[in-house]
């Protein structure tokens, strides 16, 4: 079944509505979900995942997630549940969210701003509880242009892997910034036209002393 529901931009990141939680998931631990949705959502954002259709496999679950005009709609869900399934519940959510947000989308500065559409999660998600029912089974066993086998999938531990190791080599590459910020900046240019004559004039200074003393001994 379902597990959980996200919405959010794509520009940015933001999550603008999530699906209620039910009773019988009160001993799953639902906030970690969440928070590696949003995670998820996050790195759609950054352009590190692909920004149409995916599944990433989670230990005995997995997201599932559909990009349209901007907006991400993604569903946790048991790993036995048919992904065919859970890609017609986020188009049916994302039909239902085009008639709702209106064009507010963009405007939206808050995180799960849209709370009103929680409820109509909910509605949509009770829909898809009962994979044995006549409308399910018509879904699932409909034509399909595409496929979910031949979707694009992701394992979630080597999603966190890649991101862990972009970070280590970003501070890599500001340490290396930061440690001589003086070289190729204008400051360096200015202590250069400055000190650069005062060098040359000592070292002309020090070859003709240099050579007067030598000339001195020649002479002793």
């Amino acid at each position: 079944m379902v597990k959980l529901t996200l919405v959010g931009r794509v520009k940015d990141g933001l999550p603008l509505a999530e699906g209620p939680t039910y009773k019988n998931q009160e001993n799953e631990n639902l906030s970690t979900y969440k928070q590696q949705g949003e995670f998820i959502l996050k790195e759609i954002s950054r352009g590190a995942l692909s920004t149409s259709k995916m599944t990433i496999f989670l230990n005995s679950h997995c997201f599932n997630y559909i990009v349209e005009n901007g907006v991400c709609f993604m569903a946790l869900c048991d790993s036995t549940y048919p992904r065919r399934l859970a890609f017609y519940y986020l188009q049916d959510l994302q039909k239902e969210f085009d008639k709702f947000h209106v064009g507010l989308t963009d405007r939206i500065t808050k995180p799960y701003s849209f709370i009103k559409f929680n409820g109509i999660i909910g509605n949509v998600q009770r829909k898809y509880e009962d994979t044995r029912t006549q409308a399910n089974l018509s879904k699932m066993n409909a034509e399909c242009s595409q496929e979910p086998d031949n979707m694009a999938s992701e394992i979630f531990s080597q999603i966190i892997k890649r991101r862990r190791r972009s970070e280590m080599l970003e501070r890599i590459s500001n340490a290396h910034l930061n440690a001589s910020p003086i070289w190729g900046s204008k400051s360096l240019e200015i202590i250069a036209l400055k000190w650069t004559p005062i060098a040359i004039v000592l070292a002309v200074a020090t070859l003709l002393l240099w050579i007067s003393l030598f000339h001195k001994d020649d002479y002793l």
